[in-house]
Parts: structure tokens; C-alpha cells; sequence
């Protein structure tokens, strides 16, 4: 009995070593909101990492979170460092690309509690009197976190803080 059991277990854990080796080698995720204001008012509480205090989802997760912003006030080369508790980690954005009132593209590199390199994505569509904006990011997907995948959604996770951070950035450009 104990041999078919171990037998069992070995096929199991040998089963899911081998589905996430077969997982995508990159992942994205996205969420999308209309918001009632001009292309050029969410562009700005965007491209000025000072002012993601008024909506960021993980900003107020740690009250002595340190911030260390350099580089210009806003756009291209406009940088931010954290660190904080184990709700927000240690980290660092940095404005690569920087379209007025239509595309921000940070290179976002988490330190702790693990190690990732990601790209950030805004993108701005105007309709009408409201505007159109995209929140993604996306990046390589290595093995661990394809394994760990398999039991937790990284979209699932990450996604309900794209849609917090969005209803804030909305209420934030509406008001």
C-alpha cells in the first residue's frame, strides 16, 4: 500500500513539474477603464510618480513606505524607488517612454520579496469626452512562476489592483 501511495505522489508532483515547464515563457496582464476626463488630465497623474500617491493601490499599504523619486518631475527618465513592508516590497519604476496624453511605458523592477523585471504600460484613447485607458504589464515568466501559477493566478492577484488603481485614477481625474 505505502509503494502504491508513494508511486502516486511521484506521478502527481512529476505531472505538475512537467505542465509548467509547458506554461508561457512570458506573461500580461491587462484591465481597462472609461474615465470621464481629457486625455491630458490622466496623463499627468500618471507620468509624474509624485502625484501616484492620490492613486496608486499600493501606496497607502505601508504608512512608512520610503520613496525616493530622481531624474526630471515627469516623462522619460523620471524614476521612483520603494521600499516597505511586506505589502508593497522594495522596488523601482523608471519612465522609458513617454507619449503625451496617449502611452507611458515604465520599466518596473521588483527587489523584494522577490526578484522581477517588468514593463508597465498605460495607453490613453480618447472617446468623445471621456478617454479610453488601458493599464498592462507584462514580462518574461520563469520557470517558479510558472510553477507557482499553477496554484495561484498572477492575474487574479495582480488584476484586482489594476481595477482598485484605476477606479482611483478615475475618481482622482473626475473630480
Amino acid at each position: 500500500m505505502f509503494t502504491i501511495i508513494f508511486w502516486v505522489i511521484v506521478v502527481a508532483v512529476a505531472g505538475l513539474l512537467i505542465t509548467a515547464a509547458f506554461r508561457p515563457d512570458s506573461f500580461r496582464i491587462e484591465r481597462r477603464i472609461r474615465i470621464g476626463a481629457a486625455p491630458d488630465t490622466i496623463f499627468a497623474l500618471i507620468d509624474d510618480f509624485r502625484r501616484w500617491t492620490a492613486w496608486s493601490p499600493w501606496e497607502n499599504r505601508d504608512p512608512a513606505l520610503k520613496r525616493d523619486y530622481s531624474g526630471p518631475a515627469s516623462g522619460r527618465d523620471s524614476a521612483y524607488a520603494w521600499e516597505g513592508n511586506s505589502k508593497v516590497g522594495k522596488g523601482r519604476m523608471q519612465i522609458v517612454e513617454s507619449t503625451p496624453y496617449s502611452r507611458i511605458r515604465i520599466q518596473l523592477d521588483f527587489l523584494k520579496p522577490f526578484e522581477a523585471h517588468n514593463t508597465a504600460e498605460f495607453a490613453l484613447q480618447p472617446d468623445g469626452d471621456s478617454t479610453d485607458v488601458v493599464w498592462a504589464m507584462y514580462g518574461p515568466q520563469p520557470y517558479l512562476s510558472k510553477l507557482m501559477g499553477l496554484v495561484v493566478s498572477m492575474d487574479t492577484l495582480v488584476g484586482k489592483d489594476f481595477e482598485s488603481g484605476l477606479a482611483n485614477l478615475k475618481a482622482r481625474a473626475e473630480s
